[in-house]
């Protein structure tokens, strides 16, 4: 097949697992000899317009400041964003000359051919229902997330609408669990269109053998946690959904129990100041480490190897690679299960194949719960572990993520 995805974020530009997603997923469609074409976000335009990256074909069209014309054309709702009206007028900006050379350059003037368009959350769809008007081949809207869900039931109506209409325009709605296609059906998305199919993660790069006992140890011995300490990790933007902060709150709770307890956070958002304030309040900050920054993968890796239990307490999670990643680094995580949540998929919370234990994210006392059941199963929560890892590899590869998506494509296709 010759594939032609519509992608705000791919390689070096990741910023969660959107970009993850297109960058692996491409990667396994060359494998198996499909053309791929990716147009994604050129940052500050300091990219190549056109770039090979592992055998995919990579367009960044230079981006054009439109926002003051755009301002003109908008109404109070989207004018109200104030200075960050320039991120909507970007993504258009993007949508608009993406889906302009995919039609104009490649296939009209070069003579280029392609079967399918895959474009990815709102940031895509506009480029992807331009190109399917032009060229009438099939459109597959990939839904990783909704504005509903990431504002917590409020967000902007404009992008409800292009989600909803991108819905509406697609020949398919591939969404990343069973969680989110329950969550589209009930904003109206057709029925008959949505087609759940999981991310993924590469099992032989989260692999807990390749971190040596050493870098495990010095990374603990940096962040000053003992041998004798449980180290609790956390991992991901630091805002609202993420529940971070609830997390926080329960800390008290298990170190009443667990006084040799330690909490690691790592990543960054517009929650920070407000969780440090949290943490300074209840006068646990020699309890908890807060690392607000970025860290590449590699260093992702030895973080996970370090700690002891992955807590993950997300009032709304689609799907949650970092719960994938987490598995596959043997780690027993204590994830949120309540509302759109695909973390409740991944983790299996009793039984011979249990890999970890369900919450309440909305409730500290019982994310403290959770934490204490894992504390307190020390011997069961390692083969916990060990169950993640299992299931990974049985489920949630990028090879078998793969090959479900291209089963979709080639049914609607048919």
């Amino acid at each position: 097949m010759k594939i032609v995805h519509f992608s705000w974020e791919y390689f070096p530009v990741i910023y969660g697992g959107l970009g993850t997603f297109v960058t692996e997923i491409t990667k396994k469609q060359i494998e198996l000899e499909h053309d791929v074409t990716v147009f994604s976000l050129n940052r500050d335009n300091t990219l190549a317009t056109s770039d090979q990256i592992n055998g995919v074909e990579v367009y960044r069209p230079k981006m054009l400041d439109l926002s003051k014309p755009f301002y003109l054309c908008v109404d109070h709702e989207l004018r109200s964003w104030g200075p960050y009206f320039k991120f909507f007028a970007d993504v258009l900006s993007y949508n608009i000359m993406s889906a302009s050379q995919l039609v104009n350059s490649l296939i009209r003037k070069n003579g280029r051919s392609f079967d399918i368009i895959d474009a990815h959350d709102w940031l895509g769809v506009m480029g992807g229902m331009i190109a399917k008007k032009e060229l009438n081949i099939p459109l597959f809207f990939h839904v990783h997330s909704t504005e509903v869900g990431r504002s917590m039931g409020r967000g902007s109506h404009t992008i409800k609408d292009m989600e909803f209409e991108g819905g509406q325009v697609a020949d398919c709605v591939i969404t990343v669990s069973n969680a989110m296609a329950d969550e589209l059906l009930k904003l109206g998305f057709p029925q008959d269109k949505i087609r759940p199919c999981w991310n993924g993660v590469d099992p032989a790069k989260y692999d807990p053998e390749k971190v040596k006992k050493e870098d495990r140890l010095a990374l603990r011995r940096y962040y000053g946690v003992q041998d004798h300490e449980t180290l609790l990790f956390f991992i991901g933007r630091l805002v609202t959904v993420k529940g971070a902060d609830k997390l926080v709150r329960a800390m008290p709770l298990v170190l009443k129990e667990f006084p040799n307890t330690k909490l690691l956070i790592l990543g960054v958002g517009d929650m920070s100041n407000e969780i440090q304030s949290i943490i300074d309040n209840l006068g646990i900050h020699d309890k908890i480490i807060m690392r607000t920054e970025f860290v590449s993968e590699e260093e992702r890796i030895r973080h996970y190897a370090a700690a002891d239990i992955v807590v993950l307490p997300s009032l709304y999670e689609p799907f949650g690679i970092v719960c994938t990643e987490a598995m596959s680094m043997e780690k027993p995580i204590v994830v949120g299960a309540r509302g759109t949540n695909g973390m409740r998929e991944q983790i299996i919370p009793s039984g011979e194949k249990q890999c970890g234990i369900h919450i309440n994210p909305f409730e500290p006392k019982d994310i403290a719960w959770g934490i204490i059941q894992v504390i307190q199963a020390q011997e069961k929560a390692v083969q916990w572990g060990k169950n993640g890892r299992q299931r990974v590899l049985e489920e949630f590869s990028w090879d078998a993520v793969n090959r479900r998506t291209l089963d979709i494509y080639k049914e609607f296709l048919r």
